[in-house]
């Protein structure tokens, strides 16, 4: 009990687990991926896994510390958020309650996870009696919005996403509704950064299917690393979510993760943290 356990979920974008489990894999116990036995989406679409992605997976795991869990995660009679939200449920169960919970997507990548699980720790007492003391623990993302010719663009400011609970009571996602406490962590989130094709694809089989709007995907189109400026709201169900947008001359991510570490814009800031700590703490003081 109380160790680091880390769960992916593995669908169509599948390749992508190759950058980040790597990150997680030697601050972690256990590593779970969850996948479909029928190899379904949630929109009730095949997907196929090249056997070659197993044996990489296989020769990667040189500590012998993943494993594969089959399930049925296809449920016609829901959506596909709420079947998002039942698998997440029952993988962290097979994950094992007392245990840190984290979820990271294939899509993805923790900069310092190492950090992120000597912060989490601080906070090993609420895994005593986890259903007494539910929490949920956040990181931020730092959004990749596109590969351009010679670089990337990305989300100008963090944002917050949960990757961890001690108990996964999910209402949606991997969110739980109980007391969030934020880490001093980024976590570069690929979101909507794929070929032309690779995008449409993920738009008709994720979990936000039926919520994208109407100009997102123009507007994808026609940004570029020379006229992202002249553009604003990018985020594809609220626009103004994501207002502007900046960029890293480089489309490799190992050096995007360096480029974050010196960026003084992207600091998260521990005035900031304290204030986001404190504001949880009080709203859930008396609940």
């Amino acid at each position: 009990m109380k160790k680091i356990h880390v769960g992916f979920l593995l669908s169509y974008d599948y390749e992508l687990l190759k950058l980040a489990i790597p990150p997680v894999y030697k601050a972690s116990d256990r590593i779970f991926i969850a996948i479909d036995e029928n190899s379904m989406t949630w929109s009730g679409n095949k997907f196929t896994v090249d056997p070659s992605f197993y044996v990489w997976l296989k020769e990667f795991d040189t500590d012998n510390k993943i494993e594969l869990y089959y399930d049925n995660f296809y449920v016609p009679s829901l959506t596909t958020t709420q079947m998002d939200t039942r698998e997440r449920k029952m993988l962290s169960d097979k994950m094992g309650i007392g245990n840190w919970l984290i979820q990271v997507d294939s899509d993805e990548y923790f900069i310092d996870f190492e950090g992120f699980v000597k912060q989490l720790r601080k906070y090993d007492h609420y895994l005593d009696n986890p259903e007494k003391h539910k929490i949920q623990i956040a990181a931020f993302w730092l959004i990749i919005y596109k590969y351009t010719e010679n670089g990337i663009l990305y989300v100008d400011k963090p944002m917050k996403s949960i990757f961890a609970t001690n108990y996964p009571n999910y209402k949606a996602f991997r969110r739980t509704n109980e007391r969030v406490i934020y880490l001093d962590s980024l976590v570069l989130h690929e979101s909507v950064s794929r070929t032309e094709e690779e995008l449409r694809f993920k738009l008709k089989n994720w979990s936000h299917n039926t919520h994208v709007n109407d100009s997102f995907m123009d507007k994808w189109l026609k940004v570029n690393e020379t006229n992202y400026k002249d553009f604003k709201d990018f985020y594809y169900i609220e626009p103004d979510r994501w207002k502007t947008l900046d960029y890293f001359p480089t489309r490799n991510i190992e050096e995007v993760k360096k480029y974050t570490q010196a960026s003084e814009k992207l600091k998260l800031g521990k005035m900031y943290l304290f204030f986001k700590n404190f504001g949880q703490w009080f709203k859930f003081l008396f609940k």
